[in-house]
């Protein structure tokens, strides 16, 4: 368990630095996802709330390589925590809150590229008679319909690079938080192949948690474009995309049933609707039970990708 730090000196400078940081994380990422896109732009819809946050909502759809996908950066604001922010720490009940962050998914067409997913945040508490308390959150996580092993592990040894500077237990442990959380529990699967995931994140100082969850951000990109680029131009027909449609399914399980930061915008009041269910994916299916034939590609998926595997080794070493 992690030490509920404080910072008694907490200041604008600290939020705007976060804040500045986010914005141009949200620029640089929806840039290099439309360098796939010969015509299609994202569509920005900036807003504001009168009881204090805003916020740029960015989705593309119908392009050639993405179906669909949200990048979006919210700042909100909140007289009082939802139940979702204080069930694990009930002293903070009451409190008020101040959020920000980037959070995105990318639904492509062809099913033998990944839909993948990342957020990064920063959560500010004050209650009267208390500390400011404040924590970082964050990671990246792939959903493959169709198993690609090397892509696996570059998705993981990227994750891995990414947080070395700050030591190496710290993969270990975000790669088994990420594996647990994104896992449909009454399914018994996990929802893809993981990556990282962390929160409640403030055990280093201010500075160095920043610096971890900067890190985090910047190598999304780093970690997915190559896959987008080797399996965009991939053949498939019907039999790959009726497959793709009903693991998408699990998708929509997973975010309306267990997802915190659906849950916390959703009961915080403190969000919009359009933006919060921007992650889900344009086209769907679920068959009474459905499954793949077996011995066939699509139940490889299930039988040997989505495993929680050890995609580095480490276990080894």
């Amino acid at each position: 368990m992690c030490r509920r730090a404080v910072l008694t000196t907490l200041t604008e400078d600290n939020i705007n630095a976060v804040k500045t940081f986010l914005m141009d994380l949200q620029d640089r990422i929806c840039q290099r996802l439309e360098a796939f896109e010969p015509e299609i732009r994202f569509h920005e819809d900036a807003w504001k709330r009168e009881t204090g946050g805003m916020g740029r909502t960015r989705v593309i759809a119908g392009g050639s390589v993405i179906e669909k996908g949200g990048v979006n950066f919210s700042h909100v604001k909140g007289d009082k925590l939802p139940p979702s922010a204080t069930a694990d720490r009930p002293e903070l009940a009451g409190g008020r809150f101040e959020a920000m962050g980037v959070s995105l998914v990318i639904h492509p067409n062809n099913p033998y590229v990944p839909t993948s997913h990342a957020n990064v945040r920063l959560f500010v508490v004050q209650k009267d008679g208390m500390e400011p308390v404040w924590w970082f959150g964050g990671g990246f996580d792939l959903t493959p319909y169709y198993g690609n092993e090397a892509d696996c592990i570059q998705w993981h040894q990227t994750a891995f690079e990414a947080l070395a500077p700050f030591g190496e237990a710290y993969y270990d442990r975000f790669k088994k938080w990420c594996d647990d959380y994104f896992h449909l529990k009454h399914r018994g699967e996990p929802r893809g192949i993981g990556g990282l995931f962390f929160d409640d994140f403030n055990e280093l100082s201010f500075d160095e948690s920043f610096a971890m969850m900067q890190a985090v951000g910047n190598a999304y990109m780093d970690a997915y474009e190559p896959i987008v680029a080797a399996r965009k131009d991939t053949p498939y027909g019907e039999r790959e995309r009726d497959f793709q449609l009903h693991r998408r399914g699990r998708y929509v399980e997973f975010n309306l049933v267990f997802d915190r930061g659906t849950h916390f915008g959703l009961q915080s009041g403190a969000g919009r609707t359009e933006s919060i269910l921007m992650s889900m994916p344009p086209e769907v299916k679920w068959a009474y039970g459905y499954a793949p034939e077996a011995g066939s590609e699509e139940a490889r998926l299930l039988d040997y990708y989505l495993q929680d595997r050890d995609w580095l080794g480490r276990q080894a070493q």
